[in-house]
């Protein structure tokens, strides 16, 4: 392996030193760009992202790893804006729009998150009990992967011990599954009422404050 690249080296630089350097990076180029418009098409879009950043590193003017790139940016920065990744979102953005500053996609990818950040601004400097709420529920509904796992357990055991005491204790952990999945969906749809008018989060609050604004202004 290591004479292989070794020799490939030699031949590259050898490419060079006689005038065809051109050809050679025209080459490696070009297979970068197939090797990330082929993964783009099967959905791998960091591994398309990294063989056009390859390319654009030989070749930074080159316009088809630059909408390559431009577009497999977007894709990964769309998926991190919808699970809450504001950050890694705009990062890839601004990675990408140094190659396609007018993509009208990137833009709208940036206004949506700078929205985004904003309302999420505004409603924690006016009710910061939202953080700690929200933080509580997603807290509980971990919390179910355990019980989960309890009654998988118990199946498992029943599989090998055929002792009727372990689908005992799984139905009985599958009611209690079952009881806490209500309780944290009341709590999800009450914290969800609070936030649409507006109310903080704390009962003894919730019981005194007039109903305003989602986004009262400080």
């Amino acid at each position: 392996m290591k004479l292989a690249r070794v020799l490939a080296f030699a031949t590259i630089v050898a490419l060079g030193a006689s005038g065809c350097a051109a050809p050679v990076e025209r080459w490696i180029v070009n297979t970068r760009i197939h090797q990330g418009d082929t993964a783009l098409a099967r959905g791998s879009l960091h591994e398309a992202a990294t063989a056009y950043r390859l390319a654009l590193r030989i070749s930074p003017n080159d316009p088809r790893a630059r909408a390559g790139f431009s577009n497999a940016a977007a894709s990964i920065a769309d998926a991190d804006f919808r699970t809450g990744n504001y950050d890694d979102a705009l990062a890839t953005i601004n990675a990408a729009q140094k190659y396609d500053p007018a993509s009208v996609r990137l833009l709208a990818l940036r206004s949506q998150i700078d929205d985004a950040r904003l309302k999420r601004a505004i409603v924690v400097s006016n009710y910061p009990t939202y953080r700690a709420a929200a933080a509580e529920i997603q807290a509980s509904y971990n919390a179910l992967q355990a019980q989960n796992r309890l009654i998988v357990h118990s199946l498992h055991r029943f599989a090998y011990t055929y002792d009727t005491q372990d689908l005992t204790r799984a139905i009985e952990d599958s009611y209690e599954l079952q009881r806490e999945i209500a309780r944290d969906t009341n709590r999800l749809i009450v914290y969800r009422q609070l936030v649409e008018s507006g109310v903080p989060a704390t009962e003894k609050a919730a019981a005194t404050a007039v109903s305003g604004s989602l986004l009262p202004l400080p």
